[in-house]
């Protein structure tokens, strides 16, 4: 491929400095020059210090949701101090702004949650502490497992893993796909999905840029695994028709089932997890009106009390 790319400089990627997403960066970096057989120095990894990793002590939903994640990166991509910002589509917004484009995303990792602390969900002790600040592990745990009490647990993998063995609490529930990229793997055990479905979008890294950016879409795209990027598109469109939040207890998972189809399995709980809405339906690939559709009828099949929680 010809470079698109003035000389004097390399291909900047903006990232979130925290350590696993550093690392993310780097696989985004490695696979480009793969793809374009460059030099390492061809790309810049320019790490921002997000919003959401500098406020730690309250859940995410209070103090302004994902976009915590992405505002500083969206700022610098506009001014043009980057030209690709690398992302965990779990946090990223499903209403994106028009001037942004989700340009590639790389194979997905391992989509289970890993249990640290137990060998096993139903070996957690009774009466539990567990740490996290998901509301979907928190009432995924809840419907499997009562008599455990969710615990706020903020912070990089490390910082989770110290408050853990501080005695904040007694387990935690992390991405097997962090861990992953951080080779930590031997430090828990994953979660069936069968227990516990994953957050739409988890294991993937996305690498967004300016829509309209023919040339920097054109070096981006080469490294784009369609596979994944079709499956978290359906996963988002649920995520869309939901009308969901970071209040709100979602999973969903899309996987390629047949040529031309995902399979797109998708739930809705209460905080408690008592009460539990799910479904499951096989899709035309690029179809996201039937993935937002089943979105909209999860929330028609949940009483008002839990569809309360998907109210703007």
């Amino acid at each position: 491929m010809n470079d698109m790319l003035p000389p004097a400089r390399p291909l900047r990627l903006g990232t979130r400095a925290s350590p696993l997403a550093m690392a993310q960066a780097r696989l985004t970096a490695q696979a480009l020059c793969a793809a374009h057989g460059w030099d390492a120095n061809r790309i810049e990894i320019v790490p921002v210090t997000a919003s959401g990793d500098k406020i730690l002590d309250r859940p995410l939903a209070d103090i302004g949701g994902k976009a915590l994640w992405t505002k500083e990166l969206d700022h610098w991509l506009h001014e043009g101090h980057v030209d690709a910002s690398v992302h965990s589509m779990k946090d990223v917004e499903t209403i994106r702004p028009e001037t942004l484009h989700i340009a590639a995303m790389l194979p997905r990792a391992d989509v289970r949650d890993t249990l640290v602390g137990a060998p096993s969900v139903a070996a957690l002790a009774r009466g539990a502490r567990l740490g996290t600040s998901s509301p979907r592990r928190a009432a995924q745990i809840r419907r499997l497992r009562p008599d455990v009490t969710p615990v706020l647990f903020r912070g990089n993998v490390a910082t989770r893993l110290a408050k853990l063995e501080a005695g904040e609490a007694d387990a935690t529930l992390l991405a097997t796909a962090g861990l992953e990229r951080l080779d930590q793997t031997q430090v828990g055990t994953p979660v069936p999905i069968t227990q516990m479905l994953p957050a739409p979008s988890q294991g993937a890294i996305g690498i967004e840029i300016l829509a309209g950016n023919d040339a920097i879409a054109a070096l981006v795209g080469a490294i784009n695994d369609r596979d994944t990027s079709d499956c978290v598109h359906a996963e988002r469109a649920v995520l869309a028709g939901l009308g969901g939040t970071c209040h709100s207890p979602i999973a969903a998972l899309g996987t390629i089932e047949e040529i031309g189809h995902i399979r797109l399995r998708a739930e809705i709980l209460s905080p408690d997890g008592m009460e539990h809405i799910a479904d499951t339906r096989l899709i035309d690939r690029h179809d996201r009106q039937a993935a937002f559709a089943l979105g909209r009828e999860l929330l028609a099949a949940a009483s008002p009390a839990l569809r309360a929680l998907f109210t703007p």
